[in-house]
């Protein structure tokens, strides 16, 4: 429960500011905390958050259906769709690359699945699963590709750079979309992707908010096959930079060591990409909704700052992100040749 001194604070500071932008045509990108500080790119109409980590929006906090109102308004301009086969066929322009492990995680998956066939342009999607048996293969639709790497022991901790890396190799196109299985994406996001992609940008994030759905909105999503608004969010975050969905140019990519595999675990892993991304054509001006599907939090996420992949990013933050290539780089190449 909020106090009234948060209360009577949003309502005086975000309540009027909210108001202007999703009232205005194509102003809901624009909203942010009131002590935040964004730069709008003039010709996509996109934001660039100017802090460095990930937040969350106050005010749908304090009053949900804020939150509800955002969601509308971004959807309205952006709807997502959900479809059991392609809407397009033909040769894809991009590639999605999903890792997956486990069971539980399957409905989540097949969700995230029909959002990426409902896309505007064909597309390909690798679903790269890691365990010690093959789980997701045989609940694939057709129009999947599927990669196996096993591992011995499921109680291992996932490696999910490993499984990005895996599938862009196998990759047939020259824009990755490296996409989490708990994502569901606007019908035209690929098309954005490779709009962005031919100006010549290398790395791009058009997430400007994640919506993380209710338990109880994320299973109507996953069994009704339909996104039907309202849908009740347990909080939007913003700035989520290579978190869960972002396109690389497939040289790119490679150029600066795809995602580090010493990450395991929970965390840090794309934020370290991120900043190695920084040193080409970055885009990261976002002006896309994403939806997230609601699941058990990772036992690691639990604490966040203790988790393997936060410390790993702590201990490699000290070194510059070139540095970081060149090592990952020459990592590469003394395993093509070991014997």
């Amino acid at each position: 429960m909020s106090s009234f001194r948060h209360k009577l604070g949003a309502i005086v500071y975000d309540w009027p500011r909210f108001l202007v932008a999703i009232r205005r045509d194509g102003g809901w990108p624009k909203f942010r905390n009131r002590y935040e500080r964004i730069t709008i790119d003039p010709r996509s109409g996109g934001v660039r958050c100017e802090w460095r980590f990930t937040s969350d929006l106050h005010l749908p906090k304090v009053f949900p259906r804020a939150g509800n109102q955002l969601m509308h308004a971004a959807l309205g301009q952006w709807p997502i769709e959900l479809r059991e086969t392609p809407r397009t066929s033909g040769e894809p322009l991009a590639t999605f690359v999903i890792g997956h492990r486990g069971e539980s995680r399957l409905p989540l998956l097949l969700t995230t699945l029909r959002s990426i066939a409902a896309q505007d342009i064909a597309v390909e999607c690798i679903v790269v699963e890691q365990s010690a048996q093959q789980v997701a293969a045989g609940h694939l639709p057709k129009w999947v590709r599927y990669l196996y790497t096993p591992i011995s022991s499921d109680e291992l901790p996932y490696n999910r750079s490993s499984t990005l890396n895996a599938g862009a190799k196998a990759a047939r196109t020259q824009l990755l979309i490296l996409h989490d299985n708990d994502f569901l994406v606007p019908v035209s996001y690929a098309s954005e992707l490779v709009t962005r992609h031919k100006e010549g940008w290398e790395f791009i994030d058009l997430k400007r908010f994640m919506f993380y759905l209710t338990q109880e909105a994320s299973a109507r999503a996953i069994q009704s096959m339909r996104i039907e608004l309202p849908l009740d969010v347990e909080y939007i975050t913003q700035n989520l930079c290579a978190g869960g969905s972002v396109a690389a140019d497939r040289d790119a990519y490679f150029a600066i060591g795809g995602f580090d595999e010493s990450f395991v675990g929970w965390g840090g892993e794309d934020n370290d990409f991120w900043e190695r991304a920084s040193t080409r054509r970055v885009f990261s001006f976002a002006y896309l909704p994403l939806l997230h599907l609601w699941h058990s939090p990772q036992r690691e996420k639990l604490d966040a700052e203790a988790a393997a992949g936060r410390v790993r990013f702590r201990e490699l933050e000290k070194t510059s992100p070139l540095e970081r290539i060149k090592a990952l780089k020459q990592g590469t190449t003394e395993q093509k040749d070991s014997p």
